[in-house]
């Protein structure tokens, strides 16, 4: 490449590893991206969360999650009609809520003096 004409850093000449260091950084930051990447695919499309009545985010955000909470609702009282002496309660509210907040303050307990 030097017979050429193309300067290939504006480190040491002819020495093939002189950007090992920043080539070094340039993959852990695309391996962390790919990791990050692949853990919000799965995270969105897999992971079921328990505050959304485990359905996963991606079924919340596309409408989704109304019917497959119906379908568990219907099962959970077939369930329960067919062996009554397995309940000793209601059944599980699988209605979603209405908001959806992520790691959101609690609220504060007053203190009386």
């Amino acid at each position: 490449m030097e017979e050429l004409g193309i300067s290939l850093s504006f480190s040491r000449p002819r020495v093939s590893n002189d950007n090992a260091f920043a080539e070094s950084i340039f993959s852990s930051i695309f391996s962390v991206r790919e990791w990050v990447d692949q853990f919000i695919a799965w995270y969105n499309t897999e992971h079921r969360h328990s505050g959304i009545k485990y359905v996963t985010p991606n079924q919340r955000h596309f409408g989704l999650a109304d019917d497959i909470c119906e379908i568990r609702r219907s099962t959970y009282e077939e369930a329960k009609r067919k062996h009554p002496k397995r309940w000793s309660r209601h059944i599980k509210s699988w209605q979603q809520p209405e908001i959806v907040k992520i790691n959101h303050p609690r609220p504060i307990k007053s203190v009386e003096a």
